[in-house]
């Protein structure tokens, strides 16, 4: 089958090796997404350990539509009954660019319509009571080209289980998992993040570094559907589970000036699992001191959201001032800032861009 996992703009390549390292075929990348072939296990195996994807979907058809006939005749032609049954929910969501058909309500009554149809004929009931297990559909229509897909997730990937709780401006766990690629941890990097606030930077990083899938600990809408073979789940948890490497030198080491936020830190750390490989403790930045060979992952204060610019951009400097160089120390740094790099003192080794949510920004890296 063709699945599709939709990413954070700027994220893509790293998306990419993901999906290739367990075992995606035929690879396109287009912005915001990463389309490939897999089989079920491929299927269950990328919710369970893609750490950069939103969500899996399946990618059942793609069509030309200029009008909501074509729209209803290139839905009714799929075969829908592989995957919905007649006691599934089959709700319908979507959007519309650049395309004739550009009303999203309209559209997904017509896609809703001939969904009922096709299963009407299929399996020679007139009325769906829609109480079992959710399939959701989602289209897309983009410049009169219509898709199609089955969202396998439920709940976006974003959502390991262990941050219940966040605190005022926190980074979404894909976006961090992202950035710690991006840094090349590995199994025995020491990762600091002075400004730890829910402690996502360290968890993700010390999953990275164990090989713990994210999504170990969580569970799938596809896992309720009856059409699909449940033992895959059970076989590619059971690989997950086995590809952990309880062996690994990882340390994490996290500051915040905030007691909530290390206290919040902590608990998410414990819920992670990986509580034992990571350090909190309370502290400013002024009195960070960067072990050598290690690397700061941080996600600092924004002007926009959490503070005065001025009081960010006093941050920058300080954090030039105590951030470790030479000695094997590295930084990666997200900040919206476009003059970060003259308030750090420091032009950047590369620098990428990134969106924090709908915030644009640079990750900032520095080696």
């Amino acid at each position: 089958m063709r699945l599709c996992c939709p990413c954070h703009f700027g994220l893509e390549s790293v998306l990419k090796y993901e999906i290739a390292k367990i075992g995606g075929e035929d690879l396109r990348v287009t912005d915001g997404k990463v389309s490939f072939t897999g089989d079920e296990n491929v299927r269950a195996r990328a919710n369970l350990c893609l750490s950069t994807a939103e969500r899996v979907l399946i990618e059942l058809i793609e069509f030309k539509a200029t009008s909501f006939d074509e729209l209803f005749e290139g839905v009714k032609a799929i075969e829908l009954e592989r995957y919905i049954g007649p006691d599934n929910a089959f709700p319908v969501k979507g959007h519309s660019l650049n395309s004739q058909l550009h009303s999203v309500p309209d559209c997904q009554s017509i896609v809703k319509k001939a969904a009922v149809e096709r299963l009407k004929s299929k399996y020679g009931i007139s009325w769906f009571s829609e109480t079992g297990a959710t399939v959701q559909i989602k289209f897309s229509i983009l410049k009169d080209v219509v898709t199609i897909y089955l969202d396998t997730s439920g709940v976006g990937l974003h959502k390991r289980g262990y941050r219940v709780k966040s605190n005022i401006a926190p980074i979404k766990e894909t976006l961090a998992a992202g950035i710690v690629d991006l840094a090349r941890v590995r199994p025995d990097t020491t990762v600091c993040d002075p400004f730890c606030g829910s402690g996502t930077i360290l968890i993700e990083s010390a999953l990275k570094a164990l090989r713990i899938a994210p999504g170990i600990n969580r569970r799938f809408a596809a896992e309720k559907w009856e059409q699909l073979n449940s033992a895959v789940w059970r076989e590619e948890r059971a690989r997950a589970i086995d590809n952990v490497d309880r062996e690994a030198g990882f340390h994490g080491i996290g500051f915040d000036i905030d007691d909530d936020a290390v206290a919040l830190s902590i608990d998410n750390s414990r819920k992670a699992g990986v509580k034992s490989r990571i350090r909190i403790e309370q502290a400013d930045i002024s009195d960070f001191k960067q072990p050598d060979n290690s690397t700061v992952i941080c996600n600092p204060p924004y002007g926009e959201r959490m503070l005065e610019l001025r009081e960010a951009e006093a941050i920058y400097r300080q954090m030039g001032r105590v951030l470790g160089k030479g000695s094997g120390r590295q930084s990666y740094i997200i900040s919206p800032h476009e003059q970060f790099e003259l308030y750090f003192g420091a032009n950047a080794s590369r620098r990428r861009k990134l969106y924090n949510g709908m915030i644009k920004c640079q990750l900032y890296m520095y080696f």
